[in-house]
Formats: C-alpha cells, sequence, structure tokens
C-alpha cells in the first residue's frame, strides 16, 4: 500500500476493520498528513497517528482546542456549536476543568470499589439470562446490558426506560451507520437530530424528578453542584446526562465485544486467561490497545504551530487517530500482536491529558468483572457468525456478533 492509497474516509473500510495497513504507511511514510476531506461535511484535515504527537498535542489545550470546532472529524454546523459547547468532551479550560470537577467527585476509585459488589450482581443476571439458551447475540444480549444500568443505576434512571436510553444512545453515535437511523439515512450530531432531542427531554423529565425527591445518585449530585456560584442550567444537566449515556455505554460495551472477538480468534490467549485469571486485568489492558473503542478525535489549532516540521495553521482540523497511536513501532514491540501479559503497555485508549476519560476507573473495573465471568462461566464460547460492524470513523462499534456455547444453569441467587 502507497501513500496514495490512505482514504480515512471511507466508511464502507471501517465496516470491514480498522484500516491497520493505512495507519502503518502513515507512521512510517507521513505522520502529520494532510488528508484531503469529502467536498461535503468533511473539509481538509491533518492526521495524527504516532504515539508522541497524540500526547503532546492532547496536553496542550490551548493550543489545540476542543471547543473551537468540537470534537468530531466531520464539521459541526455552524447553527449547532453553542449546544455542542455545553458538552464536556467539547469544552477548553478552564470551563472544561471547573466541570469536570464536579462530575469527578462521582468518578472517585472509592465510588468504584463500593459498586464493585454490585456490577458483580448485575453481571451475573446478565449472564443468567442467557448460560441456559448456549448461545445469543454477544453484543445485545452480554456486552450492552452492563454499562448501561450501571450508568442508570448511577444517574437514577428506572429500570423501565433504560432500554429506550440505550436505543437513542445508539442512534446518536451511528449517525455515519444507516441501519442505526430512523429514516435510513446517515445523520448528523446537531440540534436538529432527533434522538439528540429525545435524549435532552428525557434528561429534563430525570432532572425533574431528582428535585423532588432528591436521592444518593448522580442526578441529584449534578444539580446541587456549583460552578463560578452558579448552579447547572437545565441545558447544562442535559448535556452532562447526555455525555454520561453515551461516553458510559458505547465506549465500555465497544470494547467489550472487541475483547471478546479478539481473545475469540487468538485461542491460545484465551486459553491462557482461562488458566490463569490472574491475567484478567493485563488482558484487560491489552484489549483495550488492540481494539480501542474511539477511532478518532478532533482538535483545531488556536495558532500557527509546527509539529515535525510540519507547518500547521490557525484554524486547522487535527484529527487523533487512536487505533494507529496504540500499534505505534516506538512504543510497542510487536504492536501487531495481541497479548495479553504484555507489559508495560502505554496505550492511550482513555486519551491523555485534559481530556483524560473521567469513567476510566470505572470501565477498567466492569471489564475486568465480565471477562473474568464470561471466562469463567461460558465454556466453549465461539463466534457463530463473523460480527457485523459499525459503519463509522468515529466509534470502532460492533452491532452484532452472534456466539455459541456449552449450555448451562442459571445461578440460584
Amino acid at each position: 500500500m502507497q501513500l496514495s492509497d490512505v482514504n480515512l474516509l471511507d466508511l464502507d473500510l471501517f465496516e470491514r476493520g480498522t484500516p491497520h495497513e493505512m495507519f502503518e504507511v502513515l507512521r512510517r511514510e507521513a505522520p502529520v498528513f494532510r488528508h484531503t476531506g469529502d467536498g461535503h461535511q468533511v473539509s481538509d484535515f491533518w492526521c495524527i497517528t504516532k504515539h508522541a504527537d497524540l500526547k503532546a498535542i492532547s496536553k496542550d489545550p490551548l493550543t489545540f482546542s476542543s471547543e473551537r470546532q468540537g470534537t468530531l472529524l466531520r464539521d459541526p454546523e455552524p447553527s449547532s456549536l453553542d449546544q455542542l459547547r455545553l458538552i464536556m468532551l467539547n469544552m477548553d479550560p478552564p470551563r472544561h476543568r471547573q466541570y469536570r470537577a464536579i462530575v469527578n467527585k462521582a468518578f472517585t476509585p472509592r465510588m468504584v470499589r463500593e459498586l464493585s459488589a454490585r456490577v458483580k450482581g448485575m453481571v451475573q443476571r446478565i449472564i443468567d439470562r442467557v448460560i441456559e439458551r448456549g448461545e445469543c447475540d454477544f453484543v445485545e444480549d452480554l456486552a450492552a446490558p452492563l454499562p448501561m444500568e450501571v450508568i442508570c443505576e448511577m444517574m437514577g434512571v428506572p429500570e423501565e426506560d433504560r432500554r429506550r436510553i440505550y436505543e437513542l444512545g445508539n442512534s446518536m453515535v451511528g449517525f455515519d451507520d444507516p441501519e442505526l437511523q430512523p429514516d435510513g439515512t446517515p445523520g448528523q450530531i446537531n440540534e436538529s437530530n432527533a434522538a439528540s432531542a429525545e435524549m435532552f427531554l428525557y434528561a429534563a423529565k430525570l432532572a425533574e424528578k431528582a428535585r423532588k425527591y432528591p436521592g444518593n445518585d448522580l442526578a441529584t449530585a449534578l444539580l446541587r453542584a456549583e460552578v463560578d456560584g452558579e448552579k447547572l442550567t437545565d441545558m447544562e444537566f442535559n448535556s452532562f446526562f447526555l455525555i454520561l449515556a453515551i461516553a458510559g455505554n458505547e465506549t465500555t460495551r465497544t470494547v467489550t465485544t472487541n475483547g471478546m472477538y479478539d481473545l475469540l480468534t487468538h485461542p491460545d490467549q484465551y486459553r491462557r486467561l482461562q488458566e490463569d485469571r490472574s491475567l484478567i486485568p493485563s488482558a484487560v489492558e491489552e484489549i483495550l490497545r488492540f481494539n480501542p473503542a474511539v477511532h478518532s478525535f478532533r482538535r483545531t489549532a488556536t495558532r500557527d504551530v509546527v509539529i515535525r516540521d510540519i507547518e500547521i495553521r490557525e484554524n486547522d482540523k487535527i484529527v487523533l487517530w487512536y487505533p494507529s497511536v496504540n500499534r505505534d513501532e516506538e512504543v510497542f514491540e510487536d504492536p501487531n500482536t495481541f497479548d495479553i501479559t504484555r507489559s508495560p503497555n502505554e496505550h492511550l485508549s482513555f486519551g491523555v491529558g485534559e481530556h483524560f476519560c473521567l469513567g476510566s476507573n470505572l470501565a477498567r473495573m466492569e471489564l475486568r468483572v465480565i471477562f473474568d465471568s464470561l471466562v469463567r462461566q461460558l465454556p466453549g464460547l465461539e463466534l457463530a457468525a463473523p460480527p457485523r460492524r459499525l459503519r463509522s470513523n468515529f466509534i470502532n462499534g460492533v452491532k452484532e456478533m452472534q456466539v455459541r456455547f456449552e449450555p448451562g444453569h442459571a445461578s440460584s441467587h
């Protein structure tokens, strides 16, 4: 493959699998690469494919802004920018730090430890629902329910509403996949997006309930919180709910599915894990590295700057490619080898710097619990059909993955 073959806007390519060959060419020949846009919704952009560069850019939010044009590769509608900037993902310091401090209170290591026993119970119930069947859709039946239940429980979302929140989140991250849009055409994340609007309406109802009946949940904590002596506006609360429902759910579900796929397609590694479950923590880190949940995030240059002797102009679009930096030959030995004992493992799947993933402790705990349980309780697990992947260069997702296993008995507790 040559540099002239690189096309990271070909979504059919991503639907078949992450285009690692293209990333290898870019790392080797043009680590800061000017990629032509599509002349429609994506303007020209710079590709960042090396570990050190992504790290440096992420740690300099004043030069590389999340706020100017949001964090998606696709260009936002000017009319939607104000709404996008209410979402923490699209904020710069100092505002970002103030809002982050509010949510940080809910994601402490202590909170994660306290949640751990409840998560084990949730995982057991999830496995119990399918164990006697001997087959299921791994995404829908095993990977998806856990992160959604955890976030909904934290936010105080009643059980009967959780399914709908899950569907709305799917629709919002799958904006490039016709199958996940109500009218069968790829949409756009902006104020006219029906799923986004419905999510906002639901958040408003949740806020009303939390004001009337305050509880020991994140919704109540957010409504009590203050930034510069001011309580959150309704719009700010709704935006918090939206980002937690998507970031806390889609990404963990995606890594769970990708991780199981990587274990099943590397049977020697899967066997090692079955024989020695003390390898679960390092296996989770390798799963995160090998197939991260997010393909790309965008930054916008706030001034003229030079990266690797390449001149970047103010307002240029810069796109960070996480699957590429996680296989940077300068950082990882045999980067294309899936090795559950890999150490050290300096993957950047949770980001780095200002926007380092708030829920990384929670995600790691959920992944450790679910993989420990799956490895123990579903012997003979294997793929029953090739997975159906999301058509997206944003989320590295799987829509469906049919699996078989030896039927067992649901636990009595």
